[in-house]
């Protein structure tokens, strides 16, 4: 007994080691091959790195503090019962889980960046003679209880069940799991990949609260075989979410609530001229969502569901009626073009989406809102170096700029400079009142016209969400009329989502089926990017990461031959 007490006394070590020396971002790859991207930060977003976990087998409780204290674990607090691992055991060696004395503690690891964790002791006490040796031989042979676990943060059921099939995507299997009253808390168990390079193979998922409803699916063999029907569910029914968004901004819901109070059905009913049981149905639906919450006072909005609001900061309320709006008609038409490669919004509507846009004021003017909703891509663009060594007096160029959103980010942070904003006639009017509102109408001029009229001699000149809107030709005819119009030491940003070239996962993806449907534009790879600029004479220098799988290309004019002697 001593010296398999010992054995379990140097696993105790061992674990503390690999506490420390592990974090959230490093350890998830090991433990699911492949994962990387958009995926990989997503479940470093929802969850953490928070214990490792091992089954010792003490003669005694003063037995496993002794070990504890050996390894420099300290705790301050009795076991408390293991629900879980008892019942596990219980069925494995066909056992009456009352006779197994299954304890948790959880004394915390201190590591070198700071981090607190935790290793969690399992402890089955089986005293000197008793028939449970039998048990713990044959657990310390197949270490089936020794994992590591990540702890979700602020989960609901969506979250659970997209961080279930994440782990299902890269080849983990459910292995079990429970619900555990004593501490009010629920894990899902999970079978790394033979091919995880972590060292464990068991993964947990410890979710504070009771989610037995997750869990049962989690469980349920049955349910596990219909798992990729229930995704395929999930995802046929994305358009239902898409209108479902849409309907909430055109009914002015989001309008009506905030995220201090809640409202009443009946009252929010009353003042968005709804029926009271139908907007519950598309409140439930929305509250599954995370858009809204519901509480013992109504209805309020969450964090996601507040940019629905007209007045938000950088409202988010023109998207959802432009992509459930126009765009979502077009897209009926996805596999015409798919099929033939006229653009499926031509179709649809009889002409392109900018001619579309121009003749209805009212869409025109939702369309420019739009654009500038997606302007959270631009927070760090004020600050690339080529706008932040400009020098004195220098001109930024925004070429077929919008509303002036960008432009006047830029102006806001560089007092020091002058802008000018290249537009269609109408769209400038609507750009200078945005501009002269924010005070920047001194220091910025404005020029009514197309692509051919980008004025030269300028410093700085920004393409941003411009190209993607075109195929490669028209492309290269907008960059030489840029290029026509630079100096030699001017500078070209370019914003832009690049498509990922390893087949991450990526907005940039979604958005080159968008612009395929709806503009006949597509977006593009660096390298592709790169020839395109060199075809029209220009030199891609650098990229650098922006929010919303966001890009800046910086390019200069390309140096000129020297002549041959």
């Amino acid at each position: 007994m001593i010296t398999a007490l010992s054995g379990d006394t140097s696993r105790l070590r061992e674990t503390v080691e690999f506490v420390k020396e592990q974090d959230t971002a490093t350890l998830l790859p090991l433990l699911l091959p492949g994962l990387d991207g958009p995926e990989l930060r997503a479940l470093v977003e929802r969850c953490a790195f928070s214990h490792a976990a091992l089954l010792v087998f003490p003669p005694d409780e003063a037995a496993l503090y002794t070990a504890l204290a050996d390894c420099g674990l300290v705790v301050d607090a009795p076991p408390r019962p293991s629900v879980v691992v008892r019942e596990r055991l219980a069925v494995r060696h066909e056992r009456p889980a009352a006779e197994l004395d299954v304890g948790i503690l959880r004394p915390v690891v201190r590591c070198p960046d700071g981090t607190r964790r935790m290793v969690e002791v399992f402890a089955l006490t089986v005293p000197p003679g008793s028939d449970l040796d039998t048990v713990a031989a044959q657990e310390r042979e197949g270490q089936r209880e020794t994992h590591v676990a990540f702890e979700v943060e602020a989960p609901d059921p969506l979250v659970l069940r997209g961080l279930c099939a994440v782990f299902a995507r890269y080849g983990a299997t459910p292995d079990g799991g429970g619900y555990n009253p004593h501490e009010n808390g629920t894990v899902f168990y999970f079978t790394a990949p033979a091919e995880a390079k972590a060292g464990h193979r068991r993964v947990e998922l410890y979710v504070p609260g009771d989610h037995r409803d997750v869990l049962a699916a989690h469980l349920d063999d049955t349910h596990r075989g219909a798992q990729h029907a229930e995704t395929l569910l999930r995802l046929l029914t994305g358009a239902w979410t898409t209108q479902a968004l849409a309907a909430f901004v055109r009914l002015e819901v989001a309008d009506a609530m905030d995220r201090q109070r809640g409202v009443g059905l009946a009252d929010l009913a009353r003042e968005v001229g709804a029926l009271a049981p139908n907007l519950a149905t598309l409140l439930r639906y929305l509250t599954m969502l995370g858009v809204v919450s519901e509480g013992r006072d109504g209805f309020r909005l969450t964090d996601t569901g507040a940019l629905l609001r007209t007045d938000a900061e950088g409202s988010m309320r023109p998207l959802a009626l432009m992509y459930g709006g126009p765009f979502y008609e077009s897209f009926a038409g996805l596999g015409h073009t798919v099929r033939t490669g006229q653009v499926a919004f031509e179709r649809h509507f009889g002409e392109n989406h900018f001619d579309h846009f121009a003749r209805d004021p009212e869409l025109a003017e939702l369309f420019d809102l739009s654009m500038a909703a997606g302007a959270r891509m631009f927070d760090p663009l004020p600050a690339h170096p080529v706008l932040a060594s400009a020098p004195e007096g220098a001109t930024v160029v925004d070429i077929a700029g919008g509303n002036g959103e960008l432009l006047g980010r830029i102006l806001s942070a560089h007092p020091r400079l002058h802008g000018c904003l290249l537009e269609r006639p109408r769209t400038v009017e609507n750009a200078r009142r945005l501009l002269g509102s924010a005070g920047h109408a001194e220091r910025c001029t404005f020029v009514g016209g197309d692509f051919a009229d980008v004025p030269a001699g300028c410093d700085v000149y920004v393409l941003s969400r411009v190209l993607h809107d075109w195929d490669d030709d028209r492309c290269r005819e907008i960059l030489r009329h840029c290029a026509r119009a630079m100096s030699d030491a001017a500078e070209l940003l370019v914003v832009e989502r690049v498509l990922p070239v390893d087949g991450a996962a990526s907005l940039a993806t979604a958005w080159d089926l968008h612009m395929m449907c709806n503009v006949g534009g597509r977006e593009r790879t660096a390298d592709h990017y790169a020839r395109l600029f060199a075809d029209a004479g220009l030199s891609l220098l650098s990229r650098a990461p922006l929010p919303l799988d966001a890009h800046v290309l910086h390019a200069r004019k390309a140096p000129r031959s020297s002549p041959r002697p």
